[in-house]
């Protein structure tokens, strides 16, 4: 990749950096409300965002910076292996359109802000509500981390060195994320996603009548991929289960994020959420286009010292200057979007549900959003230092674990949504042992996603987390018969009922 600065091209990355900036400092007018300084208002924009503003926030903060980076450059490394990600994102939408609904009127009539509140609703355990923050916060700290390093592959591609212009942008990321809000990620994530729209278009339209056509393009990527194990056009099959299993752990981890539920809870209304569910798949669609970026590269003929420089060293060298500038900018400001939504989420939780429940109990309203906004400063702050001073490397294996580690809350949030036979200490111990037994499986393999299992002469593999939350259940499930029964009356099963009408 060409890496002198290229004049035309910072200039048109720095006017639409600039153009989100101010956007920022707007949304704290936009919408305005009495005041700030309540969490419902500064972490959940009042719960007012209809369907087309959740439909691009949670859009924004879903398909990352790094979705974009990421992706393609999984593609350029193992080719279909790396399309994992589509039937994830397929599979995803009729679990959000069936549960997330009922989640959302829970909250929403509760008063919840975060998934811990909902967990201590429904189970009155602080132990549980705990171990739930704790994750949550943890799995999202590597996410916003890798949301940098799909930004330092835009900023490597224009030319610039150092930390410093990584640490103005997000300096002015937390800056407005701090006076705004939710609002500030939710009018950005407008810009941010129809910027990216044109970048994927365009990049489809012109990169392969530039590389010689698709069949020149995939004859290209073949012959890469020719003799290395585990790469190719097509799966293996041994690739099957571990790709499928990838696929649905994944897809039952994603809206378990912090990040993500902060989207739902921000919602005006369950509708809001199932008219989502019917709309987001057009984001699969954006990233099954993206992942083609991959063969590209292998088309164009690219030699990367990273994978993750492949989509801007397309831009880079088939693109004009002011058409890379716009490509970068898009990238960098995919990358803001769910960052911020994020450190909101995160700071959310600290919150609620370590400050206000083991400091100071009596905190105010004002108070709660007062601390959620220095937390997130810190969280944003935290994941600049680890990209700045760790390697790449680790913050990727960090995001391996995390989504190991988000999957192990979907028993404690879920099931007591529709059932209310679990007992805390059941959920606990379930929680526990697949979170520090899946951990200690993916250390054992080297950070990789997918573990290898031998029951007698059979044999298999498939994706560690979901391997850990079977794990999980079956304790849950085995604990709970041990204990004494106990009837539990749950806030959800009260207050769900007729709750499709509200």
């Amino acid at each position: 990749m060409k890496t002198e600065l290229d004049p035309v091209a910072l200039g048109v990355f720095l006017f639409f950096l600039l153009l989100v900036t101010v956007l920022g400092f707007v949304a704290a007018r936009w919408r305005r409300p009495a005041t700030l300084a309540h969490l419902d208002e500064w972490g959940l924009g009042g719960r007012k965002f209809g369907t087309w503003i959740t439909w691009f926030l949670v859009g924004g903060d879903f398909y990352t910076a790094y979705t974009v980076i990421a992706v393609p450059a999984l593609v350029y490394a193992v080719g279909a292996y790396g399309f994992f990600a589509l039937p994830y994102t397929i599979i995803v939408y009729p679990f959000v359109f069936a549960v997330m609904p009922r989640l959302w009127h829970l909250a929403k009539e509760r008063g919840y802000v975060t998934a811990a509140d909902v967990v201590h609703g429904q189970y009155g355990s602080r132990g549980l509500e705990l171990a739930v923050a704790v994750t949550g916060v943890l799995a999202t700290m590597p996410y916003i981390a890798l949301q940098l390093v799909g930004m330092a592959a835009s900023i490597r591609a224009l030319g610039l060195r150092g930390e410093l212009p990584l640490i103005a942008a997000f300096t002015i990321l937390a800056v407005y994320t701090y006076s705004s809000g939710l609002r500030a990620p939710a009018l950005i994530a407008f810009v941010k996603d129809v910027m990216i729209y044109i970048v994927v278009l365009a990049a489809i339209a012109i990169v392969p009548s530039k590389l010689g056509g698709y069949g020149a393009i995939f004859q290209a990527a073949e012959a890469a991929y020719q003799g290395k194990p585990g790469t190719g056009l097509l799966l293996a099959p041994g690739q099957y289960l571990p790709y499928a299993t990838l696929a649905l752990g994944s897809a039952l981890a994603a809206f378990m994020y912090p990040h993500t539920l902060t989207g739902i809870f921000a919602s005006s209304h369950g509708n809001t959420i199932r008219k989502n569910a019917i709309l987001l798949p057009a984001y699969t669609l954006l990233l099954g286009l993206l992942a083609l970026l991959g063969y590209m590269g292998r088309g164009a003929g690219l030699k990367l010292s990273s994978n993750n420089d492949v989509v801007p060293s397309l831009f880079k060298l088939l693109f004009p200057s002011w058409m890379s500038g716009f490509a970068f900018a898009a990238i960098a400001i995919g990358a803001l979007v769910p960052a911020a939504v994020m450190s909101i989420g995160s700071a959310n939780l600290f919150t609620r549900n370590f400050w206000k429940a083991y400091v100071k109990p009596d905190l105010t309203p004002a108070g709660e959003a007062q601390v959620a906004k220095l937390t997130s400063l810190v969280v944003k702050l935290g994941a600049l230092l680890a990209v700045i001073f760790l390697p790449t490397r680790f913050a990727l294996d960090l995001q391996l674990l995390g989504g190991l580690w988000i999957l192990q809350t979907f028993p404690a949030l879920v099931f007591g949504l529709y059932v209310d036979w679990f007992q805390a200490p059941s959920l606990l111990a379930g929680w526990a042992v697949g979170l520090f037994g899946g951990s200690a499986l993916a250390w054992a393999d080297g950070l990789k996603p997918v573990h290898a299992v031998h029951l007698g002469s059979m044999g298999f593999s498939m994706y560690v987390g979901l391997l850990a939350l079977v794990v999980n259940i079956l304790v849950a499930v085995g604990v709970n018969l041990a204990l004494p029964a106990r009837r539990r009356v749950p806030e959800a099963r009260l207050s769900l009922s007729g709750a499709t009408d509200r």
